[in-house]
């Protein structure tokens, strides 16, 4: 077994759940447990769903801000503690303002509250993607000039030492 989230798995139960419509949805294979729920339980109070993911004998935790990536505990921390920051919209994901620019934030680099990490392009808008918590850039997700879908993690953060 590896011990790597299918974020593919994590975004069909989340597609699903959208388009049925449906408040709660659980989905278990062997390899993954997910769970979507939608409505003023989510983490933000919004209608916007909530979605957990673990493997067996790995930490769940929430996609929308907690979740930790990595399967059954390995005594890596680099690897127990990773935060995702997630697409918050649909649409084309660029790692600088410009094809000559540098990108926003590279991997190591330590980045805090509301600084631009992306840009993501929606019906011809380009729109500035910012850090929600201090962190160092653990990995970068997805290649430049991908597209993206809502809920997709995008990079990879490591909280700071305290």
């Amino acid at each position: 077994m590896t011990d790597r989230i299918d974020f593919d798995q994590v975004r069909e139960v989340v597609r699903i759940a959208a388009e049925a419509e449906i408040a709660e949805l659980e989905v278990e294979t062997p390899t993954l447990k997910v769970r979507v729920r939608k409505g003023s339980g989510s983490a933000a109070g919004t209608d916007e769903p909530s979605v957990s993911a673990a493997q067996p004998g790995g930490v769940p935790g929430d996609l929308t801000g907690s979740w930790r990536e990595g399967g059954e505990a390995t005594g890596r921390p680099s690897d127990n503690h990773l935060l995702p920051l997630v697409a918050p919209m649909v649409g084309t994901f660029y790692r600088s303002s410009g094809p000559e620019a540098s990108p926003f934030v590279e991997e190591g680099d330590l980045v805090e509250p509301g600084q631009v990490v992306c840009v993501i392009e929606a019906m011809k808008l380009f729109n500035e993607i910012q850090a929600e918590m201090r962190g160092r850039v653990a990995r970068v997700l997805v290649d430049n000039a991908s597209p993206v879908e809502y809920g997709q993690p995008l990079f990879l953060l490591a909280p700071p030492s305290s």
